[in-house]
């Protein structure tokens, strides 16, 4: 299997199959995510789909929508 890394541009990402978020819009927050046949996941700016890609193992990720959950990101905080 190819090596899938942090930086490596989005289009090269082997197996990826992305999916744009419902939240992303005209003003700018525009994510797209796919996931990998390893069980990671890989995240891209769908106005840049030949950017680079950032890829995250699961438990990272459920970690970060944990912290998302708990408002350790919010705003006001």
């Amino acid at each position: 299997m190819d090596e899938v890394f942090n930086g490596m541009p989005a289009e090269q990402v082997p197996g990826a199959v992305w999916r744009k978020s419902s939240y992303s819009g005209a003003q700018g927050n525009c994510v797209e995510v796919a996931h990998l046949p390893s069980g990671s996941f890989a995240l891209r700016n769908s106005r840049h789909p030949d950017g680079p890609a950032l890829v995250y193992t699961r438990a990272e990720m459920e970690a970060f929508a944990a912290g998302i959950k708990d408002g350790e990101f919010d705003w006001a905080n």
